[in-house]
């Protein structure tokens, strides 16, 4: 794309990511020369600007309001491209959209992000279904805040993307603390915009043991905390086993660790050790009246991390219109493990 043909772009209002490709093949770098306009460099140093008019094209040469112009959408269409949504305290949080049709919305567990998705996300995308996942605050390529690791504000941020994309008549999917993500939203926001529930491995109703329910011990997760803080890659890769439920036989790749390590090294220290506390603590037992759409309930009876008695079995009781599915053998990981038996049953519940 010479100069003349970008100048036209510009005046035509053509697509910014086209026109950003092609500044790039042309080896004109727009991002650069805007940060340049802004904070001048040294003098001395190389900038973009100067690589710009190197090249024989200026941004200043797009009309008279070509700079700000081109800038402006230069910034918007940086974020397009990343996938950002700023939500109401700054914090970006990350999501992908693929593919087109009736919505799903996928809230993964601690301490991943979206990736944990990929199966469903494309199994989904390639049936005829908008398959939308996200990194939860604080993990993945989402901002890290130094607060807000609640599940109210989970909620929240929740509420805020599915306004974003203008999502209605979504089905929303969580794993592992990501179910409480999905049930505190209806309780905080409604189903007015959700057609069905599905709660894979999730840690709903309650998690941890209370004076009235037989969960998991607090020491437990005072012990996750402190093995966190101490030393988190090992805790994390020493995690894994229990997770895949390849301690007690479940095959499961080499790569797939690595890949896990990776995700959770990738998220903040601070959200993950005080999501910790969310998902331990949150008491979800008043939330369960309030859902009143068609809820799938999925778990593994081998789930040495998010045991079945505590949690799926029971919200499967309480809620109302709720179908449990139990797989024989498997562990906490399903929708890895069990991806195939995952996909399929969450299709004939979507289509039901």
């Amino acid at each position: 794309m010479d100069e003349v043909a970008m100048k036209a772009c510009v005046r035509q209002n053509c697509s910014w990511t086209k026109l950003l490709l092609e500044m790039s093949r042309s080896g004109i770098t727009p991002f650069g020369a805007c940060r340049r306009r802004a904070r001048p460099r040294p003098r001395g140093r190389a900038n973009s600007a100067e690589a710009v008019q190197a090249k024989g094209a200026s941004i200043d040469e797009f009309g008279e309001d070509g700079p700000t112009h081109l800038c402006a959408a230069i910034a918007t269409t940086k974020e397009q491209l990343m996938a950002l949504l700023k939500l109401r305290d700054g914090t970006d949080l990350y999501f992908k959209d693929w593919g087109s049709g009736k919505p799903i919305l996928f809230s993964h567990g601690w301490p991943l992000s979206a990736d944990m998705w990929d199966a469903q996300m494309l199994f989904f995308a390639s049936h005829g279904f908008r398959a939308v996942a996200f990194d939860r605050r604080g993990f993945g390529r989402s901002g890290q805040p130094w607060e807000g690791y609640d599940y109210d504000t989970f909620a929240d941020d929740i509420a805020e993307l599915i306004k974003h994309l203008e999502l209605t008549d979504v089905a929303l999917v969580g794993f592992s603390m990501g179910g409480g993500d999905i049930v505190r939203y209806v309780a905080r926001h409604g189903s007015s915009r959700v057609s069905k529930l599905a709660l894979v491995s999730a840690v709903t109703p309650l998690f941890g043991k209370t004076a009235d329910h037989d969960g998991v011990d607090k020491a437990v997760f005072d012990g996750i905390k402190a093995g966190l803080a101490k030393d988190r890659p090992q805790f994390l890769d020493d995690f894994s086993p229990l997770f895949y439920g390849t301690n007690h036989g479940t095959k499961v790749s080499q790569g797939t660790f690595k890949q896990t390590l990776q995700i959770g090294l990738q998220a903040s220290i601070k959200a993950t050790i005080d999501c910790v506390t969310a998902f331990s603590e949150t008491d979800f037992r008043p939330d369960m009246a309030k859902i009143n759409i068609p809820t799938l309930v999925v778990h593994g009876d081998d789930d040495q991390v998010v045991p079945l008695q505590y949690t799926g079995k029971l919200a499967a009781e309480m809620i109302k219109s709720a179908t449990l599915k139990v797989y024989p053998g498997a562990p906490h990981a399903t929708a890895t493990t069990h991806a195939d038996q995952l996909n399929a049953d969450l299709l004939e519940f979507l289509k039901a």
